[in-house]
């Protein structure tokens, strides 16, 4: 039981400094598209880069352990959140800035599939367990626009290089993790049950997961940029958009772990599903701070229990491998969907790109109805 916890624990804390880490880029590349003056084209690529870089773990993540052993391929991928953002703290240059974002993609994925199956496999409530870790990292993602804020009186490259050394502290709690023989997929020798690529539920949960990050990721990822662009928040107040957004999200998920856990998950999800959507194009017809800002709010807290009960929804096929598929493939969303705002952003106006996010939320719902109406796991 002391190492179940423990590894449980590690899932815990590794998430919430991954929380610091990759919830920070959305104000990064708002730093730096102000520091170095890129194109709109420029920040959404740098933003998909990083989304390809979480893709690419994922699928390393469920392959890796099986030649390396489970600790080696976790310290091997999650070392990128340290180099990346070094490397953004120290140039300008846009070929190894997307170097830089796509390290911090491969880190972000690996931490991701790694503490999924920390936490999930030992925690005795599945559903409670993912929305606590979804919780940690909402406390990281709360905190990074006050340690981004704080450094960066002295310059950026301070703040940047202070989200390295959050990265290295990351690294270094794998470092001392025995990850041992407990964590499912370890072991070189173990076959490889890929009955999952079966099952419907698996590929709607992947399409709902999909919507997910496409919707999430963007405004994640352009939230602040478009709030300064469009003069709705002014100056530096903007950053602090992050912090209304996980807030909120920090507050729900602790509300369905332990005040108003779900009875029924799945038709839960069809709830948030149509209440995020609604949020969403109803912030993109706000036109002043307070309306925006509660909107955001609104949206945070509606999508945030969806990726931890769509993940928890998968149950016994929850493993190295099919985590190393679901959760990348899935995370390609986060990869169009950001590229995608930053065209239209080029062509139509900034205003224009975000409304394109609301196909993605669309999405969520059809694909949230869906697997309602799946029968019940056996």
């Amino acid at each position: 039981m002391e190492q179940k916890a423990r590894l449980r624990n590690t899932g815990f804390v590794t998430f919430f400094f991954s929380g610091i880490c990759a919830i920070s880029s959305g104000v990064v590349v708002s730093l730096l598209q102000e520091q170095y003056g890129f194109a709109y084209g420029m920040t959404g690529t740098l933003l998909s880069l990083m989304s390809i870089g979480n893709l690419l773990a994922g699928l390393l993540i469920g392959v890796l352990p099986g030649v390396l052993g489970m600790k080696p391929s976790v310290l091997l991928l999650t070392i990128g959140y340290a180099v990346g953002y070094g490397i953004m703290g120290m140039t300008g240059v846009e070929t190894l800035l997307a170097v830089a974002f796509f390290l911090v993609g491969i880190a972000k994925g690996s931490v991701i599939n790694t503490c999924t199956i920390l936490v999930s496999d030992n925690s005795a409530d599945r559903t409670r367990g993912m929305n606590l870790m979804h919780s940690c990292y909402a406390c990281g993602a709360l905190l990074c626009p006050f340690l981004i804020a704080a450094a960066a009186k002295v310059s950026t490259s301070l703040a940047v290089i202070a989200l390295a050394v959050l990265g290295g502290v990351l690294w270094l709690v794998y470092l001392s993790t025995p990850f041992g023989k407990k964590v499912k997929g370890s072991k070189t020798k173990e076959k490889i049950d890929w009955s999952f690529l079966y099952s419907v539920r698996f590929w709607l949960l992947i399409g709902l997961l999909f919507c997910q990050n496409a919707a999430e990721q963007s405004v994640t990822g352009w939230m602040v940029t478009y709030f300064k662009g469009s003069g709705i928040i002014a100056g530096t107040l903007a950053a602090y958009t992050v912090t209304v957004m996980w807030g909120a999200t920090l507050v729900a998920r602790l509300l369905i772990a332990f005040v108003f856990p779900f009875k029924q998950p799945r038709k839960a999800m069809v709830v948030m599903a149509l209440t995020c959507t609604i949020f969403y194009v109803a912030m993109m017809q706000a036109h002043s701070q307070l309306p925006a800002i509660l909107l955001l709010f609104a949206f945070a807290f509606a999508m945030a229990g969806m990726n931890p009960t769509a993940v928890a929804s998968a149950g016994k096929m929850t493993s190295v491998t099919s985590m190393g598929i679901m959760l990348p493939v899935a995370s390609s969303g986060a990869i169009l969907m950001p590229w995608v705002i930053g065209r239209v952003a080029e062509s139509a106006g900034l205003a224009a790109g975000m409304m394109t996010n609301i196909i993605p939320c669309i999405g969520l719902l059809i694909f949230a109805v869906l697997v309602s109406r799946l029968p019940e796991e056996e």
